[in-house]
């Protein structure tokens, strides 16, 4: 069974934030570290994972992705620190 992340990168402690949705967390957060990414990631230097989701459904991912783009800074902030208090790049930790 593929399993669909939502996933949240920041560039430091309550910087620059960045959602996105996969099917391979780790290849892809390796993309953002290594600046394989063009645009936004690589323009801002935001490869720091501090939170992510897991689903069995792209769709559900893909709405999830959605939603939380939609949503105000202090709740994405409050949605990491419940997570992650400390802000600890999870490519390191989790993965």
């Amino acid at each position: 069974m593929k399993q669909y992340y939502v996933y949240i990168l920041a560039s430091k402690k309550n910087g620059v934030l960045y959602i996105g949705m996969t099917n391979d967390l780790r290849k892809r957060v390796f993309e953002h570290k290594k600046n394989l990414v063009d645009g936004f990631t690589k323009r801002y230097n935001v490869n720091k994972l501090v939170y992510f989701e897991l689903t069995n459904q792209p769709q559900d991912a893909i709405n999830r992705e959605k939603r939380l783009k939609k949503w105000k800074r202090q709740w994405k902030i409050e949605l990491i620190e419940s997570m992650n208090p400390e802000w600890k790049d999870l490519y390191f930790e989790k993965l």
